[in-house]
């Protein structure tokens, strides 16, 4: 089987992740390519090379000096995707060799022109709908496949499509189980829907210390709303390597998970239990699912969830006293890549065969 990936392709599909989405495209490929599929990824550029992939690429766009100075002149890097995307999907319309285009993009186009390429297409659902995705979707609703990460993703594209649900996965051996430490710990990127100043709100309350690493991917928000809580008591230490990312959440107490949108998965959350450090989030999109999936426990096992600032640092001395060893377990059973790599092969063959 040969399978064609589609990347988000903002930032590159490289470590240190600029995010979730990233991170499970370079595992997927890697993933895929291991159970000997065959695999073409079009990515952005910086990606990793020692994936193997061959990149699509694609032309540079060309503006005159009369084009950049029209008035209705949008961003030239939304320009610049939209294109890249075109190309890409012209280029899978002469690729009869590819069995199954799996679409990981939060583009409109991959989807709009979908119909034009020979094999099925396949577009996963990362994200609560979108001004950009939403339309494109209720025009294709009729000829789509989609998946989605978690039931609640699915529940929010209700009305509009009707995804199979595959709950992301992560490669456990890279998390590895650790006996944890002192402080407490919030990973991820640094945007105002991550809310990290929320999670040092919390630590400050329960008069703990928190370590915040990520990327900056949003400088006005971390210098305005962020930067001034820092102190002794909460240290942004950088946006980390993997493994050394993976050596300070198994070295902390309790990983907090504190969005303030509707969070489509929470993979974080995933990793952090991978170590053994329990996680304490807010109550908000799909994390409850990562907690406890559909059916599972309904004591908690890996982790709590928690409504305010005060409830969590209430909570905490009772997630920090769960057993590490028991936390862990939770994501082997519930988590595993291998799970998520399994339906997808699945899913390809039925699209592959229909």
């Amino acid at each position: 089987m040969r399978v064609a990936l589609l990347a988000h392709r903002r930032f590159p599909i490289a470590p240190p992740f600029a995010g979730g989405l990233e991170s499970f495209t370079w595992h997927l490929a890697r993933s895929l390519r291991k159970r000997r599929i065959d695999v073409t990824v079009f990515a952005g550029p910086g990606s990793d090379p020692s994936l193997g992939l061959e990149e699509l690429s694609f032309r540079p766009i060309e503006l005159s000096d009369s084009a950049r100075r029209d008035a209705a002149m949008t961003s030239e890097s939304h320009v610049e995707e939209t294109f890249a995307y075109m190309q890409v999907m012209r280029q899978l319309a002469q690729r009869p060799d590819i069995d199954v285009v799996h679409n990981n993009s939060l583009h409109y186009l991959p989807i709009m022109l979908g119909s034009t390429v020979p094999s099925p297409v396949l577009t996963s659902l990362h994200t609560p709908p979108t001004p950009w995705l939403e339309p494109a979707l209720r025009l294709c609703a009729d000829t789509i496949t989609t998946s989605a990460v978690s039931q609640d993703v699915a529940r929010q594209w209700e009305g509009i499509v009707v995804p199979r649900i595959i709950r992301n996965g992560i490669d456990i051996a890279a998390w590895p189980f650790a006996g944890g430490g002192d402080d407490l710990v919030w990973f991820g990127r640094i945007v105002p829907e991550k809310a990290p100043h929320v999670a040092a709100l919390i630590a400050r309350r329960a008069g703990r210390r928190i370590l915040i690493a990520g990327p900056l991917s949003d400088p006005d928000y971390f210098r305005h709303h962020v930067q001034p809580l820092l102190g002794d008591d909460v240290d942004y230490v950088g946006h980390l390597m993997p493994t050394d990312l993976a050596e300070l959440v198994g070295a902390s107490a309790v990983c907090l998970v504190t969005p303030e949108w509707e969070e489509p998965f929470g993979l974080v959350a995933a990793e952090a239990m991978a170590c053994g450090t329990p996680v304490l989030a807010l109550r908000r999109g799909g994390l409850p699912e990562v907690v406890r999936p559909p059916g599972g426990m309904t004591t908690p096992v890996g982790a709590s969830l928690a409504e305010t600032v005060d409830d969590a640092a209430a909570l905490l001395p009772q997630v920090e006293a769960l057993d590490r060893r028991a936390v862990r377990h939770h994501v082997e059973e519930n988590f595993d890549m291998t799970h998520m790599v399994d339906r997808y092969v699945e899913f390809y063959e039925e699209m592959r065969s229909a």
